[in-house]
């Protein structure tokens, strides 16, 4: 039996509620914004929307502005290509070699993007390296990496591709 943490991917890491834990299930939701009259896109990590995830981590680690300062990505908004492209860490141009997997909560993914590094192994795709641009010093070595199953990763992509987002 290995200690509190458990290693993976030359990494020590942690489940999606701060907990020791080994490979994440992803799923992609997508949900209307009223406020904006848009559909977004956000991940879930073991049935928890990042965007909890994220706003319980910066608030617990004191960061400021923290909580509620997210939103999901916005296909309607931004050119990303095809999302399950984008969701496997193809380059981004515009947004540096990370991968957003969150805007900001006004819509708008270069306001307050969530970036991370998307790295696809053998049977694995791993999230981790996480930063907030435009909060360069700000530390996010506890949050994550999350690993996922790589055919768990691609059945929650080809779910994203199978809804159709239509904007009016």
């Amino acid at each position: 039996m290995k200690g509190p943490e458990t290693e993976g991917h030359g990494h020590r890491y942690q489940d999606a509620r701060g907990m020791p834990g080994g490979l994440r299930v992803i799923e992609f939701t997508v949900r209307r914004r009223p406020d904006l009259q848009v559909h977004e896109v956000v991940p879930r990590i073991d049935g928890h929307l990042l965007l909890d995830l994220i706003d319980r981590f910066e608030t617990g680690s004191g960061m400021r502005p923290a909580g509620d300062v997210y939103g999901g990505l916005i296909p309607a908004y931004y050119r990303y290509g095809p999302l399950d492209e984008h969701f496997l860490g193809k380059e981004n141009s515009g947004l540096g070699p990370k991968t957003a997997v969150l805007g900001c909560e006004c819509g708008e993914v270069g306001c307050w993007p969530l970036m991370t590094r998307i790295t696809l192994t053998g049977d694995l795709v791993v999230w981790d390296a996480f930063e907030q641009v435009h909060r360069p010093n700000r530390d996010y070595a506890a949050f994550g990496p999350f690993l996922f199953d790589r055919a768990q990763y691609g059945q929650a992509l080809g779910a994203l591709l199978r809804v159709e987002i239509e904007e009016e």
